[in-house]
């Protein structure tokens, strides 16, 4: 019986382990429609994402227009410790890390929060009409929203300037170094809570309804709900999406914070985004301008690094 059962147990290993030689191939082939169909997406991201890689070296070379990006002469980590040392370092980094810490802050709990109010509603009807109030300011433009916000913070013209002179307080909004980050991040929860609630919503209709009969059986409220049954549904999305933002940390919005520029809250909107578009487009320092975004891309990489590890030792969820 003994022997049957090691004949039997090695005629199981023989078989397996060709399978396991030959399992990347086998599921190449038993998935092939697959990775058709999602080719053009990896084309876009070899073309777009690794392909320029080949240019991160003019952040260690002098740029000549002659000679192209391998031909200047090779100057190390000059740049970066140019702009270590730049006046300007300090200032740009405070505005970057405040207006993306804030965001975080306060973004990432918002569609949240929405998407678990959201899941206890259970008029389908009103619902339906609540979720396309929500999404639909993810569709405006930014050059839309920043107009918007131009006529409607206005301190002559604008509805709320007008509210806020009525009430004694003489501000203007958009040109206040106090009120930009508020206005900033609070237009941004207003544009994209919504959609970004999307994904959650996904995650908490893969609940099994017996659990909400089962809670409510047993007296359990909607917090209660929210607290025992959605959000533990919903922590290893929460935890991927934290650990996707962290790798954005120092990267802001280029295009909402560029045109919610003036020369009155330029001193805390000036961030490292809009500041290598000066140094790079405008003042064609190539160079430093291409050492200014690696720097920023360092960081970020080490952040989601960092973030993914903890969440891996804490939760045991993780990217990698």
């Amino acid at each position: 019986m003994a022997q049957a059962t090691q004949t039997a147990a090695g005629a199981v290993r023989t078989a397996a382990g060709p399978g396991r030689r030959r399992s990347a191939w086998q599921t190449f082939k038993r998935d092939r429609q697959l990775w058709i169909m999602i080719l053009p997406a990896i084309v876009v991201i070899l073309l777009f994402n690794y392909v320029p890689m080949y240019g991160i070296q003019l952040a260690f070379r002098d740029y000549d227009f002659t000679k192209g990006l391998t031909g200047g002469e090779w100057r190390g980590l000059y740049y970066f410790r140019q702009f270590i040392d730049s006046y300007m370092f300090a200032d740009i980094m405070r505005n970057t890390v405040t207006i993306s810490l804030a965001t975080i802050l306060l973004g990432f709990p918002a569609p949240i929060i929405l998407a678990l109010i959201l899941n206890q509603v259970r008029w389908k009807r009103g619902k339906k009409m609540l979720q396309t109030v929500v999404y639909m300011p993810h569709f405006i433009s930014i050059v839309v929203l920043v107009g918007l916000l131009n006529v409607l913070l206005s301190p002559n013209t604008g509805i709320v300037g007008y509210l806020l002179r009525s009430m004694g307080y003489e501000i203007n909004l958009l040109a206040s170094t106090s009120a930009f980050v508020p206005v900033y991040v609070l237009s941004d929860i207003w544009q994209h809570c919504g959609w970004n609630s999307i994904i959650y919503l996904a995650a908490l209709s893969t609940v099994d309804p017996q659990l909400y009969d089962s809670a409510k059986i047993d007296g359990a409220g909607k917090w209660q709900t929210m607290r025992h049954i959605d959000l533990p549904a919903i922590a290893p999305t929460i935890i991927i999406l934290f650990i996707l933002s962290m790798g954005g940390v120092l990267t802001t919005g280029f295009e909402k914070i560029f045109l919610m520029q003036n020369t009155l809250n330029l001193p805390v909107s000036e961030v490292i985004s809009t500041y290598v578009y000066k140094i790079g487009i405008l003042s064609n320092q190539f160079s430093y301008s291409a050492a200014i975004g690696l720097f920023n891309t360092v960081i970020n990489f080490f952040f989601l690094f960092v973030t993914n590890q903890i969440a891996r030792r804490v939760s045991n969820i993780s990217l990698w």
